[in-house]
């Protein structure tokens, strides 16, 4: 019968014997910043494929546990997967369906926000009926094609994670999941076409809540409710003009 040996007297032996041990270099995870522990026991390509296949079959089977998340879960995966890169949304207004061509900029909890050379646009997942990549541009299978490893800010983010992230938009955005209201609230006093379920208005951003946006417009205060709302368009200074004498001329008719 062997004996038991404690815990005590077994740490002695062990450190003993691993002095003697042919011990090989490992290139990968052996760095001149330290040692990292390997994320498996199979090698990294097939640890990658294996990670992604697995983030995929969690989503499916969330969804299936959970159907009427499907759709944000769907197309808040797809947008994240599309980051920085073109897409076309296919959204409802009424009997209207309207294409919306853009780089995604911002995927938030509730919304995601694309750009284009004349404007910024918001939609709820709500209001979206399905996204895709535009026809001719090539399905690139990341969301960054070209990076710059930042040294100093990997230092920051280790030592001074909450400071770091709060004084840049970028930072906010790809750490923590925005609702529309948060995000729009960062762009106050910005001119904006809103689009909702029963007309289209525009004005100044004045105030945002959980459940309204205010907008002013010549004097005139319009309260909108966050839910009815179907699109957001950032004006540029000369549409911004375009809009205000039409605005004008309908009430100096009136």
């Amino acid at each position: 019968m062997k004996s038991r040996m404690r815990l005590n007297d077994y740490i002695p032996v062990l450190l003993e014997k691993r002095k003697h041990e042919d011990r090989k270099k490992d290139e990968i995870y052996e760095t001149s910043e330290g040692i990292t522990s390997p994320p498996g026991a199979t090698s990294t390509e097939e640890i990658r494929i294996f990670t992604e296949y697995m983030e995929q079959a969690n989503l499916l089977k969330i969804t299936e546990a959970a159907p009427e998340k499907k759709k944000i879960l769907m197309l808040k995966r797809f947008f994240k997967m599309k980051r920085n890169q073109q897409v076309v949304i296919y959204s409802k207004s009424g009997d209207e369906t309207i294409h919306t061509l853009g780089k995604v900029s911002a995927i938030g909890r509730d919304f995601v926000m694309v750009t284009n050379l004349k404007e910024r646009i918001w939609l709820p997942y709500r209001s979206i009926e399905s996204a895709n990549i535009p026809t001719g541009i090539p399905n690139f299978s990341n969301s960054h094609q070209y990076f710059i490893f930042d040294n100093d800010l990997r230092r920051k983010l280790l030592y001074n994670f909450g400071e770091t992230v709060s004084k840049r938009d970028v930072l906010i955005q790809q750490f923590y999941e925005e609702s529309l209201a948060t995000n729009l609230q960062s762009w106050e006093k910005t001119w904006v076409k809103i689009r909702t379920d029963k007309e289209t208005v525009f004005g100044n951003i004045q105030n945002v809540t959980k459940q309204t946006l205010l907008i002013s417009l010549l004097k005139e205060k319009i309260e909108i409710d966050l839910k009815h709302i179907q699109t957001v368009h950032s004006l540029r200074f000369f549409s911004l003009l375009s809009l205000l004498g039409k605005k004008q001329f309908r009430l100096f008719f009136k």
